[in-house]
């Protein structure tokens, strides 16, 4: 958790905070995938769908360095990689289930 910022380096705004953290489309997509258990990159890039290798790697990367999921590396050949959520992306849990009750509703009231 090297890239983890300091409470300095945040956002005053809580709300500001955790859009720092999730506030883009692919980041909500990987945490609802990962909400589901271990997913292997392929497995994460087919499920999340339309994210292109490189913007994957890269949210990866930084939700890696926030402290939200975790990497595990398999020295194997070809090189196995699983990512998990840490104690602190399971914590995402309610917000993420809000945004789904919160989505079916409104896709209900439009129909």
């Amino acid at each position: 958790m090297n890239g983890q910022k300091t409470a300095n380096e945040l956002p005053a705004c809580p709300v500001e905070t955790t859009l720092t953290l999730i506030g883009n489309k692919w980041k909500v997509l990987i945490l609802r995938d990962l909400m589901q258990g271990t997913k292997r990159f392929g497995e994460l890039k087919r499920s999340v769908g339309g994210v292109s290798q490189k913007v994957l790697t890269a949210q990866l990367r930084d939700m890696e360095e926030s402290g939200l999921i975790n990497r595990k590396v398999y020295a194997e050949v070809p090189p196995r990689v699983e990512y998990s959520l840490t104690e602190l992306g399971q914590s995402l849990k309610p917000i993420l289930d809000a945004m789904r009750n919160w989505g079916e509703g409104y896709k209900a009231s439009v129909n």
